[in-house]
């Protein structure tokens, strides 16, 4: 299995989170993972209320908000739990990712810290 690409702190930029959360359905996606405290796996989070991505869309949508640095994936079996790096985006680029969330209506409340 190919090893996953989750790119250093100080190697993200605004830009790819931007386009990252420039589709709604992965701000639907990363605001429900932010919104709880021990992440989730991908299939848990591929219901969008009235609406079930697929599982090609969902692994894309995971790779695209992993590359980006919006989340850490890790291989559990034959799960992936996915959590945010909301803590350390928030340290490089204050208030960016919740700014984001607000605007599109979608704020968890508080970011959870993993």
């Amino acid at each position: 299995m190919r090893p996953l690409f989750h790119p250093a702190l100080e190697d993200i930029k605004p830009e790819a989170i931007l386009y990252a959360l420039s589709d709604p359905e992965r701000v639907a996606i990363f605001a429900k993972l932010a919104g709880t405290a021990c992440g989730g796996t991908c299939s848990a989070l591929a219901d969008l209320g009235d609406r079930v991505i697929p599982k090609s869309s969902l692994s894309n949508h995971f790779k695209v908000l992993r590359e980006s640095g919006l989340i850490r994936s890790e291989r559990q079996g034959v799960e992936m739990r996915n959590q945010t790096r909301c803590p350390e985006l928030d340290e490089r680029f204050p208030g960016l990712v919740r700014a984001i969330l607000m605007a599109y209506g979608q704020f968890p409340g508080e970011l959870k810290t993993g």
